[in-house]
């Protein structure tokens, strides 16, 4: 439709000359207009029809805009939502490789300069097609050699284009990279504001920031170098071309080959070039700018997520989990996390990890959810293959208490709300959690209690508070399967023995996974795993672990005495 709009406003654009020719061809032709009042009439009727003739052009070019500039906007709404559903479908070692400014440049600054071209820059690509065949063929009609005088200009203006093209490719590349580094930059330094502040390095980090912002300005005065010869050289070009009509146009009325109507209408088909030829520069840089954006955006939706989920049909978990011989190396570093582990938890069973950091403990826990897949080793959830599982139904009945708790900008209810895959839990089920999560008499203290809205990152709560709202999201959710990744931390040991206390019966006839370095989170499970150089060196249950007098015993005793 956008198409066909062009082509009609343009059709009226043309009318516009071919009139103007006629009247002044039929003026100059004439003996006399006769008398005054006929003059005004003539000049009304004359005024009138180029006034209709503006007005079709200026309504199709109206819904011109409103179909391809509108039509951009909506593309530009399914990029956006095509790249986000790419970074919820991409795993967790996709997050550890990339910036989060990168990736926010990436679905704003990126699919903005995308629409950019896919709005304007189409409506003035085909605009500048369709008026240049339709300007050619009535200027051809009027007289070929004046035609091929008047475009003489053109094939060194398209020469100046492809040189310039290419160059301003790379630039935008470069801009659009500069780019994604600042706002990583910037989103660095508000997500860290408080360590910022604490060490005094606001000035180091202005300086840094003034740095980059100065070598993004370098990058981009070099594009709008490049693009700013566009402009003169076009607007020049054009110029030469109406001197040239007026010129030779001038020459030819002489020997009455052409008209002084024909001449006007030369110089007015020229004019009307002018601008769809002066954006020729600007949409060059557009698309040049997309195509490096596309091209950036295009990383990201050609990334294949490493962990798929291929069984859809209904898992009911039973609780029994087993890792055979399982070994996993990060990818980027290349140090093995854990080598060669294995361990079972049956239905029911609490099993605590324990060892010094960087001994494997959150990768367990990393793997037993499948945010990534082992590099050797098997691991089995009832006894099937953890890839032929429904990935989806496991962890929709399992929950995690991560070692950094995460905490949305919202109500403290609705981040509590959030772990919940119940749409209708109720409010008594929500202060229930937060009770046995032993952070209910907190909230209690706030104005708003539940409804306290929560600053970036839940900045107004303590780091125990946190914790005990993260435990109070997860065990909302009732899971069959508990891990918790070292989440008292943050508590003392009072309310750490309350909150285990609380734990122990809700998780009654339901497996978990804790991780500490706490001995006293420990004691309590079933079964106990000590991780020394990313392997299992020491296994059984507080009792037997003690009796053996080795790194747990030694861990227990040194931390009995720090507690003293």
């Amino acid at each position: 439709m956008g198409v066909l709009f062009i082509i009609f406003s343009n059709y009226f654009g043309v009318k516009m000359p071919l009139f103007v020719q006629s009247t002044v061809d039929k003026l100059m032709g004439a003996e006399k207009i006769g008398s005054f009042n006929d003059a005004i009439v003539l000049s009304l009727k004359i005024g009138g029809i180029y006034m209709l003739l503006s007005l079709g052009k200026g309504f199709f070019l109206f819904l011109t805009r409103q179909t391809i500039i509108i039509t951009s906007r909506f593309i530009e709404y399914d990029l956006k939502n095509e790249v986000y559903q790419q970074y919820q479908k991409l795993n967790y070692s996709f997050y550890k490789k990339n910036n989060t400014g990168d990736l926010m440049n990436r679905i704003s600054e990126d699919v903005t300069q995308v629409r950019q071209y896919l709005g304007p820059g189409v409506m003035y690509t085909i605009n500048l097609v369709v008026l240049f065949t339709m300007v050619i063929r009535e200027m051809i009609a009027i007289d070929l050699q004046l035609t091929l005088f008047v475009l003489f200009p053109l094939p060194l203006m398209s020469f100046l284009i492809y040189k310039v093209s290419s160059k301003m490719n790379q630039l935008s590349g470069e801009v659009q990279k500069q780019q994604s580094f600042i706002s990583t930059l910037v989103q660095e330094s508000f997500s860290g504001i408080r360590v910022i502040k604490a060490y005094t390095r606001e000035k180091e980090t202005t300086q840094r920031f003034n740095e980059n912002t100065e070598e993004y300005k370098k990058r981009q005065m070099k594009l709008v170098l490049v693009n700013s010869f566009f402009m003169p050289t076009i607007i020049f070009l054009i110029g030469l071309s109406t001197i040239l009509s007026i010129y030779i146009g001038g020459l030819m009325t002489y020997n009455k080959s052409i008209s002084l109507g024909q001449i006007l209408a030369f110089i007015f088909f020229v004019n009307n070039l002018t601008w769809p030829f002066a954006s020729v520069g600007w949409v060059t840089s557009v698309i040049q700018r997309a195509a490096a954006s596309q091209e950036r955006i295009n990383e990201f939706l050609k990334v294949e997520p490493e962990i798929v989920n291929t069984n859809l049909s209904p898992f009911l978990f039973q609780g029994k989990i087993e890792f055979q011989n399982v070994s996993y190396t990060y990818p980027n570093s290349g140090l093995k996390a854990i080598d060669n582990i294995s361990f079972t938890i049956n239905p029911g069973e609490t099993l605590g990890i324990v060892g010094k950091t960087g001994s494997g403990k959150t990768t367990i826990l990393n793997l037993a959810m499948r945010q990534f897949d082992p590099d050797q080793g098997k691991i089995l959830i009832d006894g099937i293959d953890m890839k032929e599982i429904n990935l989806d139904a496991f962890r929709n009945q399992a929950a995690v208490i991560p070692q950094e708790v995460f905490l949305f900008s919202d109500s403290i209810k609705n981040n509590i709300k959030f772990g919940s895959t119940d749409p209708a839990v109720t409010d008594e089920q929500i202060v229930d959690s937060t009770k046995k999560a032993h952070v209910y008499h907190n909230i209690q203290q706030f104005p708003d209690g539940m409804e306290t809205l929560l600053g970036e990152r839940g900045v107004n709560l303590s780091g125990g508070q946190k914790q005990r709202v993260s435990i109070a999201r997860a065990l909302l959710r009732s899971p069959k399967l508990l891990l918790m990744d070292d989440c008292f931390s943050a508590v003392d040991t009072e309310t750490e023995e309350i909150i285990l206390k609380n734990l122990k019966a809700a998780i009654v006839q339901k497996s978990a996974i804790i991780v500490s370095h706490r001995i006293s989170s420990l004691r309590n499970a079933d079964k106990i795993i000590v991780l020394e150089n990313n392997q299992i060196t020491e296994f059984g249950n507080h009792s037997e672990l003690l009796a053996l007098n080795g790194i747990y015993s030694e861990m227990y005793e040194r931390q009995l005495t720090e507690e003293a």
